[in-house]
Order: C-alpha cells, then structure tokens, then sequence
C-alpha cells in the first residue's frame, strides 16, 4: 500500500479519514485493465468467471448502426398480425371505436413495458434469462418461460410463412390458380366441382389444394406433403438469417423491414383507385361507440398490444441488449411503438379500400342473381308485373333501383316472401363479414385480387410483403430464443442455431399435416395468450415493486442523461400491474365461460362450422400452457430452499477501462463496511460516493445489493472518470 494513501494514513494516525473503494484504488500500481480481476473471498473460480464476464462484455457483438436496430426492431414488432389481425379486430370491434382503447392500452401499458424491456436489455446486456435472473434471481424463471412461449410462437409461426411461399409460387400464373372454381370431366360432360361450386373459388383453393383439410382436428389425415416443403424452405430461409446473429440478421432487416412499407404504399394507392375503396373506408371508420364499453373489446385490444410490440417475447431484450449503453431507448421506444400503430393504420386502410371493392363486385353480383329469381317469378306469374316500379330496367338494374324493387316486393307480399328466396343485397351486409386471421390474407385479400388487372402482379408483390413481414417477426423470436441460451450456457452460436431451426422443423411437421391448421388455431389462440399475460405482469412487478421503481428511474437517469417522465414511474408502479392483472383474470374466466374451440372445414357441407376441442385436445392445451409457465415457480422454489445456486457466494472487483465492474452479494451495508476497512459498523466512515450508474436488485444504499443478490449477471459500473458511454 502506499504511504500517502488515506489507509496508511489512518493505520498511523487517530484522526477520522474518510475514504471509498475509489479513493483505496485511486493510488494503485498501474494494471492491465483486460487481464486484472481482483476476487475477494467467494467460491472456487470466482476469479476466472469475473475474467469471463468481462472478456464476454468486451466481445459482445454491436449494432452496425442506430438504423439498423431502429429497423430490427420494428422488423420484430411489425408483423403478420398488423396485416390481417388489426383490420379485422377493426372490424368486428366497432370499426373506428375499436382506435379508442387500443391506444389508451398502448398508452398505458405498451408504451411503458416495452421501454422498460428495452432498458433492461440495454442497461444489462444479457438475454431474458440474465436480465431476469440479475433483477430477481427467485423470478429467473421468467427468462425461460420467456424462451418457451417464443417457441411455440416460432412452430407456428413459421408455418404461416411456409402458407405464403406456397401462395407466392402459385402467382406467377395467369389467371391466377384461385380465380376459378375447376372442372371435372367426365367423357364429354364437364361438371364443377361441388365443394367449390358450394363456396367460392378462392375458399376451395385454400381449404383444398393449399391446405387439404380434414374435417376435424382428430382427424390426422397424415402429411401435406406440398406444405411440407414449404415450411422446409421457410426454416431454411430462417435459419441463413439468423445463423450469424446479428452479424447476418441486421442486414437482412434493410431489406425485410423496409419492403413491406414499399408494397403497402403501391396496395394504398391502388386501392384508393379502386370503386367502393371509399365506402370500405367510411365503414371502417364509422365508430359503433356501444362497442366501447365491451370488456371483451378491452381484453382483444390489450393481447393485439402486446403480440404488436412483442412484449414478453425475449427478443426486445435480446436486440436492446447489443446497444451501447448510452443509447437512448426511450426515443426508441416511443418512435417503434408509433410505426408499429402507424404501420397498422395503414395496413387497415389498404385491407378496408381492397374489401370496399371486393364487396361492391359481390354486391352487384348478388344484385344480378337475385334480378334472375324476380324474372324467372315474373314469366311463371308467382310475382305480379305491377310490383316492379316502372323506371326498373332489367338490362341496367343498379342496387338502388333492386333495393327499391325488394322492398314493394316484401310489403306486398309479406306472408309468402320468405319462400321466395330473395336477398336484400345490402353493401353494409358484405362489409360487415367478418373474416378472421389467415382467411382475411389467404381468402378475401386474394379473392379481390382476382379482379385486379395484371393480378399476378400484386398477388406476387403481396405474399411476397407476407413473407418478409413473418421473416422479420421470426428473426426477433429467434433472438428470444438464442440470445439468452448463447449468454446464459456458452454454447457454439452457429451449431445452437441450426440445432434450433432442425428441431423446430421436426416439431413443425405437426402443423402440416392434413389437420394442421387447427393445431395452429391452438398455439395461436390459446397456448401463448395466457403464458405470455403472466409474463409481461411478472416483469413489471419484479421491476416496479422488487427491484425498486425509484431505483430503476435513477438508473435510467445515469444512463440517458435527463430523468424520464415520471408518467412511466406511475405507470410501471401502479396502473400497468393493475389493468394486467385483470386482464390476467379476465382471460381465465373467459377460457372458462367459452371452453376453447376451432372453425373445421366441413367438405360436404363446403362450410366453416365451430368445434370445440376434444378432450385430449383440451389435454395437450393444458399442458402447453403448464410447460410455458413452469419455469417460474420451479426456479422461484428451487432458490427460495437454495437448491439452485444464484451465485451469490462472491465479491469480485475486476477493472475495465478505467472503470471498476462490481459484484456484491448477500452483504448488508455496514457488513460491507466493515468488510472493506475492518471496523465495526459504529466505527464505520462514511459511505462511498453514491454516483453509481448500476445498483443491485434491492439495495437501498450505494453499496447494498439486500437480500436479492446480483447473481452471475450482477455487473455493477463505477465511473471512475470517464462517462459512462462507451462499452
């Protein structure tokens, strides 16, 4: 030690010196900042696990640029659900009433976890399960549930993708292949075929030649051996995205997140050129305001929150997690969560401009059929030829003149009208069919392109835009998935992809069999919902009420440079667990009330009709959700009885940079006073300097880390003397 520092000093002298770990490091031999690790006391390998960290911090890869993790993350967050989700819980929530509280749950609850997610990522460095462990290691259980849920995202999800390079293959034909019902031949009679005759063209392509369907989810039906291939490709398209990282992810964003912008700004303006695209307009955003007051409106709009922005996933964490430390996420966040609302917008605008024209050509077309019925009444004399107005021409009939012709029809014959058969041919009655998910993309976007000019043109551009939007999603939940096992475990990164995306597409085979797309119905609608509501409440609790939420803001302070709204400190206080835990609640009461079900394809019916799942169906569910949640109370017990080691047994000081990295755990403030500079806690001086940008979970001084210890992830920073931008 040397002779002028304030311990030599004090060893000599009975004056009261005060001094810190800085001061005691201030005046040490010069040392290799890569190489120096001081570890006091703890367990075996302490020191060779902080050298480690260190070297790990030191290599973690980095974005090229704020673009491109600008555009990963909206790549993640913009997906196939702003595409066919949003407009159609537009349209069956109350059109322009539905805008009113999803933006207040963004407002609320979105806006607020999502810049939490990414400022944990940031500030820790680690995937979910080591920015979850070093908040709470009792709660680390989190960051593998998080893990979980974004694997059963990914099996399905990717097989939404296989569905859209099928469709994309089958565009460059013309007349596209769904634009006609086919014709089976028989010698020298041609018959349609009934299944499609029954329903629609575009309706039978999907169920029979794209997916051919069984009746029923227990019906297997075996592989679909065209959709096979299909998903085959997707994984590997998947997998050469993500095999590197970020390293080879971040540049395939460029073109991923931007394309589908280009596409739908081509679909708007078409769309708008289209007649009708303003009355499907005009219905969208004509508000049914009774709509407002549905708690089951309020629930739908809160989960279409979190799947938009990912929330839960992992994968924000994992994209955040390769920024510099001074990055400032809360402009990220506010800029992501408005493109993402902004992108759904858009989305449904082209979805309601397109529909628009779809329903005004089946409304002339009902208009037509139904003019054909009241001729064929009127040649047999079932219908009298004084009931038709005298200005009504048969030859140019338009749907006010039919309107009016249906209306004398059923005044006057009101006893007998019903045998009749005659429709109203209502435009609001088309716009109103509601068409769920994939049917919206799949059925009626593809039906209207049918009556495109150069269809195949924008049916290539269009489920092109599908797949690069489910690319980018998918490349976000394959973080989720890799980023925190790569951190947590040390495995070969490339090897672990590729290991992932062959299991995957095993397990995938599920999902294209001949009943697959009820097993997608299930992971889709159920199993992910309720696991992912618990997780995203489980965050915001273990920051806001455990970590400590005036401790987060201060944090977040140091390492922004200005102090956020104190909006979000209410936010993540007291509102967001409050609405969560009632969405929480509110979900498992409707699984309750409405035991959970599928729209089956009946082939000789050539109609939808809604099942409910069998028992061992019902069986499988359970235990998908079971397996999602388990990790939570499993780590939370097996650390509460100290089964399961949360490295909490060292006390290591490694130097970085001028910087000194630290990591503290199980000691109480005066215990670690007194540790430092041997005394007894009434002797103790005073504390150290209290600019920390990193305290541990729980603490309530500079130094303490409580009885939350900081775990292998519990990297504290002390600037020394430069700011704390760089990593």
């Amino acid at each position: 030690m040397p002779k002028n520092s304030k311990v030599t000093q004090r060893e000599h002298s009975n004056e009261h010196v005060t001094e810190s770990v800085a001061d005691l490091l201030a005046l040490e031999e010069p040392v290799d900042y890569k190489q120096s690790v001081l570890n006091v006391a703890g367990e075996t390998g302490g020191k060779q696990k902080a050298a480690e960290e260190e070297l790990d911090a030191e290599d973690r890869p980095a974005w090229n640029s704020k673009l491109q993790y600008i555009l990963a993350q909206i790549g993640f967050s913009v997906g196939l659900g702003n595409i066919w989700r949003f407009p159609y819980l537009c349209q069956k929530n109350g059109g322009g009433a539905y805008l009113v509280p999803y933006l207040v749950l963004l407002i609320i609850i979105g806006i607020p976890l999502f810049f939490l997610e990414l400022a944990m990522g940031q500030r820790i460095r680690r995937g979910s399960i080591g920015v979850w462990h070093y908040v709470c290691p009792r709660l680390g259980g989190i960051g593998f549930s998080s893990c979980i849920v974004c694997l059963f995202v990914g099996l399905y999800y990717n097989v939404i993708i296989g569905w859209s390079v099928f469709y994309f293959f089958k565009s460059f034909q013309y007349p596209l292949p769904w634009s006609e019902c086919p014709v089976i031949r028989n010698g020298t009679v041609a018959v349609v075929e009934s299944e499609c005759e029954k329903s629609s063209a575009t309706t039978y392509f999907w169920y029979r030649e794209a997916l051919d369907i069984s009746n029923s989810i227990s019906e297997s039906g075996g592989l679909n051996w065209k959709m096979t291939l299909c998903l085959l490709v997707a994984w590997s398209i998947v997998g050469m995205a993500v095999v590197k990282g970020i390293q080879s992810s971040g540049k395939v964003m460029y073109f991923s997140s931007l394309f589908p912008y280009v596409v739908l700004a081509c679909f708007l303006v078409r769309g708008l050129l289209l007649r009708g695209a303003v009355d499907g307009i005009l219905h969208m955003f004509t508000p049914k305001l009774d709509k407002m007051l549905d708690p089951q409106v309020w629930r739908e709009a809160a989960t279409q929150v979190f799947f938009a922005l990912g929330l839960g996933f992992g994968g924000v964490i994992a994209f955040s997690s390769y920024n510099k430390q001074d990055n400032n996420c809360h402009f990220d966040a506010a800029l992501v969560s408005f493109i993402n609302f902004f992108t759904s917008v858009l989305a449904t605008l082209v979805v309601f401009a397109v529909l628009g024209f779809k329903a005004n050509i089946m409304n002339e077309k009902c208009v037509v059929e139904n003019a054909e019925k009241i001729l064929g009444y009127l040649n047999s004399n079932v219908l009298s030829r004084d009931l038709i107005p005298p200005h009504v021409n048969f030859s140019h009939l338009t749907t006010k003149d039919y309107s009016e012709m249906y209306n004398v029809i059923m005044t006057v014959k009101e006893k007998q009208f019903p045998a009749l058969g005659l429709d109203p041919c209502l435009l609001e009655d088309e716009l109103d069919k509601s068409v769920q998910g994939t049917g919206l993309a799949f059925i009626a976007f593809t039906e209207a392109m049918t009556h495109f000019p150069a269809s195949p043109f924008w049916s290539v551009m269009f489920f092109l835009m599908l797949i690069n939007l489910g690319l980018g999603s998918m490349i976000g939940t394959m973080a989720g998935i890799t980023t925190p096992i790569i951190d947590t475990f040390k495995v070969p990164k490339e090897i672990f992809t590729v290991g992932c995306c062959v299991f995957a597409f095993l397990v995938g085979l599920l999902f294209v069999q001949r009943s697959g797309n009820y097993f997608v119905t299930m992971f889709d609608d159920y199993s992910a919902t309720l696991p992912l509501t618990v997780i995203v409440i489980l965050e915001n609790i273990a920051v806001a009420w455990i970590y400590g939420t005036k401790k987060f803001m201060q944090e977040l302070t140091e390492m922004l440079g200005f102090r956020p709204y104190r909006f979000y400190f209410y936010m993540w206080k007291f509102v967001s667990p409050l609405f969560m835990a009632v969405l929480t609640t509110a979900s498992i009461i409707q699984l309750g009330v409405s035991p959970p079900g599928y729209s089956a394809w009946i082939k000789e019916e050539a109609a939808e009709r809604y099942l409910y799942f069998p028992n061992w169906a019902m069986a499988l569910l359970i235990i998908l959700i079971a397996v999602a949640t388990l990790p939570i109370p499993v780590v939370f017990i097996l650390r509460h009885f100290h089964l399961l080691s949360d490295g909490s047994n060292t006390l290591s000081v490694s130097y970085k940079k001028g910087r000194m990295m630290k990591d503290i755990s199980n000691l109480e403030e005066n215990d670690e006073t007194r540790f430092i500079l041997s005394k007894v806690p009434s002797e103790a001086p005073s504390p150290m300097p209290t600019h920390r940008s990193y305290l541990g979970p729980g603490s309530t001084s500079p130094l303490e880390t409580s009885g939350n210890p900081n775990g292998r992830y519990g990297s504290g920073y002390l600037l020394a003397s430069t700011p704390e931008s760089e990593l």
